[in-house]
């Protein structure tokens, strides 16, 4: 790449020596010490330095995965280089000023070094890989002690073999202080939940060193963004040293920058100036670079980083509660086109929130009071003479009102915070105009929590004051899919949320539901999906760490002093891991959760290492089975010694499915199990498929390791994979069972999708287990087809094993012709009775007794989940029976309802009668409710030690249900009216 313009000249030998001294003189020697692996690259610099009065940039080293460059520094020349190459994966940058200017010019010399090797985990892992010379270890180890003398010296190999295998040549070449102050960075960040920041003024007084460390950084123009805050408040960046480096599990960005301030001041950690910097750094985390309120504002100076980020959250809030009813008139570019056209009102608001939540504004009240008038006046007086448009805007200014004004809580003002969390009344939605709350379950929850990131956003809804449910991450891989998940994930959580709350009713939690979207959408050229982990870690642990900022409480208040906090209570939340929630981040979000002193602790999350893993216990399936005992006994069949046939959706290494088998197999011995159906083949076997086959592979393997020679005459599998092409054709392989043997085919694409699809629906059995597949299979255009030719159902009765396989039209259609159906919400509502009891043993048990007590633990938690299913199966068949004309699971919601009910009553009765709950007769009802070990003496009087709330909680639960289960209707009526008669009319 030649220079252009470059003219022709001679360089003397005079010319190099004077060049070498000069560079000597008036660059730091750090950076001599950092370019001893570039000596061509040194070599070029001081023969060709004067070319620099003729040319931009000097190329001094041109490869694949290096760049180094000397030029005349000028404004805005970082930036280009940074534009230029911000799209490529830098894993190195390093920047160096002259102190004086170049000889015979009025500007100073640039020399930028980019290297674009980043390593793959893989690479990381293999740390025994790693051989350093023992020079490099004992001096950098005595540089770190010398300097960084909090160093836990523990992690010293492990880290210094990380950088070493991230990049040798730099810890080759550069000083064991520099060295050391990666490997300080690397641990800090590592412990302070991926973000750290530090600064050391120099020794001149005028220069500062500033640490900056981050997990999981934006892969693309970050740098380029680091520099433009500086840039913004005024800070001259003359050298720094950039890496990014891979820990084995996800990337982090380690930089050092020296720094001086243009307007003058010194840069120091309790100064204001550092407290600027702290913010807008601290905030690249939030704003995204490629914005359009980071490119017209930020970077234009109409708005700070942390402004941005907050009118992007009024942005994703607005159109999320608006567009689920109308995305046609509140969709994404509708909302965005508000703020960003008008970023007087967009400032407006933020005034407003700053006012409402800004925990150093003196007589906070009567400023947000007048800023709260003035706001209503700019948003109701909103007019620019487009009738439809203004109107719009008006409905979009004003959701933004509703939401400052109801948020009680905000991480907004919290210094290291990589997402932000906004804990709302949800009285918000009665005042939102009906039509955009027209399309949701007709319940107010008890809390709603909005949380917004670089990377996506979404909700936390519950039901009730404590509360459990999934957390869900949904991948947007392109900008439809994010658009489409963004105009429906308010009401997607809120009906999944009001849904757990119905099946949640055995239990002292109420329901609810934690929903995100990732966007993605940037990340699909080659090789990028393999960094789509990395987003959702980075998106799942900055929710996490917002999450546990606004709801750590002290006394009941927000803990954390820069939280405002206007709610003053504790709430104790418990989540259980969902779709794209990884074992490492339900370990992570344990171990954060416990460091950072939340009520729960390791609680707050479920299938822990210390818990009860769902598919090893079977514990969801333990109440699928005991609810199809129960409906198979009402039909007439004794499952534990009649024949019966079943059929089944999802797989044999499924958590729902093969556990349903394999207890099945060992409660059922006379079962036959016609039809199996998973992702990666169909079984039907008329006979039964067979018990030993079916044993060796349950929870092992996939359905297509079913060997087929094990088929009784009549039997056939589809399989979905080992598929082949013939020219344009797809073929999938069917393999028939005759008496004479195996016969193997291939069918078209075509044949394959119809049969398959329609096994469900045709094959004949006593009972159907829906324990896999997707959402709404059965629906209300395709219900009839579960009618054989004589209008008999395919299958009497149906125990839903998976969520919502089963649209309510369909259910209602269904049952009209006989069908039994017993309902998801109650069917498979052991598995989160189950968490419910992991979470009481992590309040309760040293991590050690659970594991040492674990087996016992389970089987009593076993016990009850069997009992909470029969109770349940028993009275909906009851009710059932009693009033033939009540749908099962019109049944089943009543309960949930009547329970429901009962617990906040009961609830609300221990909230203002503390007192009563440890007295010995509601004490029996605690011990009633728990596990039979934690009856024994030596974990019974911990019972006290539970959080005030959850001894409410549990009495509600445990009497409240047990009226509905235990209780007889008019009996509880006639005890009640006694009572009431007694004390009164004696």
């Amino acid at each position: 790449m030649p220079n252009q313009g470059a003219k022709k000249r001679s360089v003397s030998s005079a010319d190099v020596a004077r060049n070498r001294k000069w560079l000597h003189e008036q660059i730091s020697p750090f950076f001599f010490r950092a370019m001893r692996d570039e000596p061509e690259a040194l070599a070029i610099l001081e023969r060709e330095l004067g070319s620099l009065k003729h040319n931009r940039r000097l190329i001094l080293a041109d490869r694949e995965k290096s760049l180094i460059l000397a030029r005349v520094n000028e404004v805005g020349s970082l930036y280009d280089a940074l534009r230029q190459w911000g799209d490529r994966d830098i894993s190195y940058a390093m920047f160096t000023h002259s102190d004086g200017m170049l000889p015979g010019m009025e500007q100073e010399l640039e020399i930028q070094r980019f290297e674009f090797d980043r390593k793959s985990n893989e690479v990381v892992l293999a740390l025994d890989a790693a051989v350093i010379p023992r020079s490099i270890v004992r001096s950098v180890a005595g540089e770190i002690r010398k300097s960084y003398p909090d160093f836990d010296m523990k992690d010293y190999d492990r880290l210094l073999r990380i950088l070493w295998l991230n990049n040798e040549s730099y810890v080759r070449v550069s000083s064991p202080l520099r060295v050391a102050q990666v490997l300080q960075l690397l641990q800090k960040a590592n412990r302070s939940s991926g973000l750290y920041l530090s600064v050391e003024p120099m020794a001149d007084g005028t220069h500062s060193r500033v640490h900056f460390a981050v997990a999981n950084p934006p892969p693309r123009e970050f740098l380029l963004q680091l520099m433009e805050v500086f840039n913004r408040l005024e800070f001259a960046v003359n050298r720094a040293y950039c890496l990014t480096i891979s820990s084995g599990g996800h990337p982090y960005f380690l930089g050092t920058f020296y720094v001086t301030h243009r307007i003058g001041g010194t840069l120091r950690p309790d100064g204001e100036i550092f407290q600027r910097l702290q913010d807008e750094l601290y905030n690249t985390q939030i704003v995204a670079t490629r914005g359009q309120a980071y490119r017209e504002f930020v970077t234009t100076g109409i708005m700070t980083g942390e402004e941005a980020s907050l009118v992007n959250a009024f942005i994703a809030f607005c159109h999320t509660n608006l567009a689920h009813t109308r995305p046609d008139r509140y969709g994404l570019d509708d909302v965005q086109s508000a703020f960003y056209s008008h970023p007087e009102i967009a400032l407006q608001l933020v005034k407003l929130f700053k006012a409402r939540f800004d925990p150093q504004l003196e007589d906070r009240d009567s400023v947000y009071r007048t800023v709260l008038e003035e706001t209503r006046e700019a948003v109701e007086d909103y007019n620019t003479g487009h009738r439809y448009l203004d109107e719009v805007r008006r409905t979009i200014f004003g959701c933004c009102l509703l939401f400052i004004e109801h948020t009680l809580k905000t991480n907004l003002f919290v210094l290291e915070k990589q997402a932000l969390a906004f804990r709302l009344d949800p009285i918000y939605l009665k005042e939102l105009p009906p039509e955009f709350t027209a399309d949701l379950p007709q319940a107010l929850p008890f809390r709603v929590t909005f949380f917004f990131s670089r990377y996506g956003f979404g909700y936390h809804i519950g039901f009730s004051d404590i509360a459990r449910g999934g957390w869900r991450t949904v991948i947007a891989r392109n900008t439809d899919d994010f658009i489409t998940n963004a105009n429906t994930i308010f009401r997607e959580n809120f009906v999944l949320a009001h849904t757990q709350h119905l099946k949640n009713k055995d239990i002292y939690e109420g329901g609810s539901k934690l929903v995100l979207i990732l966007d993605a959408s940037d990340m699909q050229r080659g090789g990028e999906r393999e960094m789509e982990n990395w987003r959702l870690y980075k998106l799942q642990h900055g929710v996490i760490n917002a999450f546990l900022d606004i709801f750590i409480t002290e006394n009941g208040v927000a803990k954390h002093p820069r939280v405002v906090d206007y709610y003053r209570e504790d709430e104790p939340i418990e989540i259980g891991p969902d779709e794209n929630m990884h074992d490492a981040m339900i370990e992570n979000i344990a171990r954060i959760s416990k460091r950072r002193g939340y009520i729960l602790g390791i609680g707050i999350i479920s299938s822990k290492e210390v818990g009860i893993n769902h598919k090893e216990y079977g514990v969801t399936s333990t109440g699928v089975v005991k609810f199809a005992e129960v409906t198979m006994a009402d039909l007439g069949i004794d499952i534990t010694k009649d024949p019966f046939t079943v059929k089944f959706t999802g797989g044999t290494n499924g958590d729902v499915a093969g556990n349903a088998m394999r207890i099945l197999l060992g409660r059922a011995p006379k079962v036959a199990i016609r039809l199996i159906l998973d992702g990666t083949a169909a079984l039907y076997d008329p006979e039964g498929a067979n018990h030993g086959e079916l044993s060796r592979i349950l929870l092992k393997e996939d359905l297509d390791a079913f060997n087929p020679m094990n088929l009784n005459p009549g039997g056939f599998m589809l399989f979905r994979t080992g598929n082949k092409r013939e020219g344009l054709r797809e073929l999938y392989r069917r393999v028939d069972r005759t008496s004479a043997g195996i016969n193997e085919s291939w069918i078209s694409t075509d044949e394959f999708s119809r049969e398959y699809a329609s096994l469900p629906f045709t094959v004949p059995a006593d009972l159907f287990i829906p324990a896999g597949g997707r959402p709404e299979t059965i629906d209300r255009d395709n219900w009839s087809d579960f009618f054989l030719s004589d209008a008999t159902p395919s299958a009497p009765a149906i125990v839903e094993g998976a969520n919502s396989f089963i649209t309510p039209e369909a259910r209602i259609e269904l049952q009209k012709r006989g069908v039994i159906i017993m309902r998801d919400a109650s069917a498979n509502k052991c598995g989160v009775i189950s968490s419910s009891y992991e979470i009481i043993a992590n309040l309760l048990l040293s991590e050690e007794e659970f594991l040492t007590e674990k087996d016992r633990y389970v089987r009593d938690v076993l016990a009850i989940l069997e009992k909470r299913a029969a109770d349940e199966a028993s009275l909906i068949i009851k009710r059932h029976r009693e009033q033939p004309a009540l749908l099962c699971t019109d049944i089943s919601d009543s309960l949930s309802t009547e329970i429901n009910a009962n617990y906040a009553m009961i609830f609300r009765f221990f909230q203002n009668r503390p007192q009563l709950c440890l007295q010995p007769l509601y004490r029996r009802a605690i011990l009633a409710h728990l596990p039979r070990m934690l009856s024994e003496e030596r974990y019974r009087r911990r019972i006290k030690n539970l959080p005030q709330k959850y001894l409410f909680a549990i009495l509600a639960a445990e009497l409240g249900s047990s009226l509905v289960y235990r209780g007889e209707r008019e009996d509880d009526l006639e005890a009640t009216i006694r009572g009431h008669l007694l004390r009164n009319f004696e």
